[in-house]
């Protein structure tokens, strides 16, 4: 399991530069700069504000020199937020980004494995076209639709839940979470439903039937733990890809996190601001990515004895 896990950190170096270097090459070559929107200022001004963010210097001056402060874990001064480093705001945002991902994979673990163990005991039947009905749905409908709708149902309508905000009223996380965790729940039906099928075909199920046990225990005790395998796999770049798309929740409920600084940053063209979240989010799904599959690994002989073999 080591020696799997280490080969995976190496291959993620080659990765991460590859991010570094498309994202560094795509934010200087839009047009304008990090300064080009505010305010008229002198010309000796702006020559300085470009010499103290060496901005000054040749591209690959830059691009060396940014590569150099990333190995030292150093993401660089923020160009719109004089005085604050790119860490210190990606780690203020956090927190709260990072609670709303856990909040909407409850949401979507929930529902998902709900729908997909339900959709999977009888299949080819209303039991399963109801939920994998709803799951495709789910799926189909962005973010930024259900979020809007959801407001305007449950928060202006029905006026039950805060529309705004973060941890000041009761319940001002659900519409988020739910809104969050829709779509990732819908994949996670799906999946659920695949994996408890092929399971429930295994002829150690039909022995567990045939000795008597209920169903509920045969899925409960023989059939869930192998059939929610690729339930596992999928949760580490599910919970990468609900930090990273948190930012589109986060601008339409007005929640304080990681996000806000990404859409300012992108608007701002405050480089170092993107290029760091953006090798943040890229470090986390390829941590992700592994945890899941180690985790995976271990509920599975068969990936047990297939990396120990490739390891020998």
């Amino acid at each position: 399991m080591f020696k799997f896990a280490l080969g995976r950190l190496l291959q993620a170096i080659p990765v991460l530069l590859v991010v570094i270097t498309m994202t560094f090459m795509l934010v200087h070559s839009a047009p304008g700069g990090p300064f080009s929107a505010d305010k008229a200022v002198p010309a000796e001004v702006l020559i300085a504000l470009e010499a103290q963010y060496n901005l000054d210097q040749p591209l690959w001056q830059q691009y060396i020199s940014y590569l150099s402060d990333v190995l030292h874990g150093d993401f660089g001064p923020s160009f719109k937020y004089p005085g604050r480093s790119v860490n210190e705001l990606i780690y203020s945002g956090l927190g709260t980004t990072a609670e709303l991902g856990f909040y909407a994979m409850l949401v979507a673990i929930f529902i998902g494995v709900i729908a997909g163990v339900t959709a999977s005991m009888r299949p080819n039947t209303m039991q399963d076209y109801i939920p994998m009905t709803a799951a495709m749905i789910g799926i189909c409908m962005p973010s930024f639709l259900l979020g809007p709708l959801m407001v305007l149902v449950f928060g202006i309508h029905l006026e039950w839940l805060p529309i705004s905000g973060w941890g000041d009223i009761p319940g001002d996380k659900i519409m988020p979470a739910i809104t969050l965790g829709t779509g990732y729940a819908a994949y996670i039906a799906r999946l659920s439903r695949g994996g408890m099928l092929e399971v429930l075909s295994q002829d150690y199920i039909r022995t567990a039937r045939a000795k008597g046990l209920s169903e509920f225990l045969v899925v409960g005790k023989h059939a869930l733990r192998g059939g929610l395998i690729p339930v596992i796999a999928f949760l580490g770049p599910a919970f990468a890809g609900l930090l990273g798309g948190s930012f589109v929740v986060e601008t339409i409920f007005n929640i304080p996190g990681l996000g806000r600084f990404y859409v300012q940053a992108a608007f701002n063209r405050d480089y170092t601001m993107i290029l760091g979240t953006t090798v943040f989010f890229a470090t986390l799904i390829i941590l992700f990515n592994l945890l899941s599959d180690m985790l995976a690994i271990w509920l599975n002989p068969k990936l047990r004895q297939q990396v120990r073999g490739e390891s020998s």
